[in-house]
């Protein structure tokens, strides 16, 4: 049995915890949504299907964040979970813009879903929760599709891999 690194609840600090919850491999996706006009893409990993039925997901965003107001003034989202070959379309939506990267867009659902990806849900927010310096937006899913095949986009310890 390997040895754990232990921090007890009271020191738990950032760093600690974001190194910790790095050890869960997860996928990546881009939640997009539109504002007068605009589409507005953000990565993130923060992903969980909420209830077969009806049909929920929810997505958990940083309450600092642009996409945040965004959610909260539209009331809708599209999930776009990325292909294992979408690392730059990942880095470009999370802060990393990529100059020389093509973004495509096709609606689906009435929203905004990124060309491509492995997987997309269109959803309408039925719920909001805080969870401290974030937001879970509870989203009814109105529409969904899927690609036949391929590898997703992974995040393990800090950097992307191919589930």
């Amino acid at each position: 049995m390997s040895e754990h690194a232990t921090t007890e609840a009271a020191a738990i600090g950032a760093q600690d915890f974001r190194r910790t919850l790095g050890q869960f491999a997860t996928g990546v996706i881009v939640i997009t949504t539109e504002h007068q006009g605009e589409i507005h893409g953000m990565t993130a990993n923060a992903f969980m299907s909420g209830s077969m039925s009806p049909p929920l997901v929810i997505v958990s965003v940083d309450k600092r964040t642009r996409m945040h107001g965004y959610l909260r003034l539209g009331g809708h989202y599209g999930v776009s979970v990325l292909a294992g070959d979408q690392e730059a379309m990942s880095r470009h939506f999370g802060g990393q813009p990529q100059h020389n990267h093509t973004v495509n867009f096709s609606r689906r659902g009435g929203q905004p879903v990124l060309d491509g990806a492995l997987a997309w849900i269109a959803a309408r927010i039925v719920h909001e929760y805080d969870c401290g310096d974030h937001t879970l937006f509870v989203g009814h899913v109105n529409a969904l599709g899927h690609a036949e095949g391929g590898d997703a986009l992974g995040f393990h310890r800090g950097r992307y891999t191919a589930l």
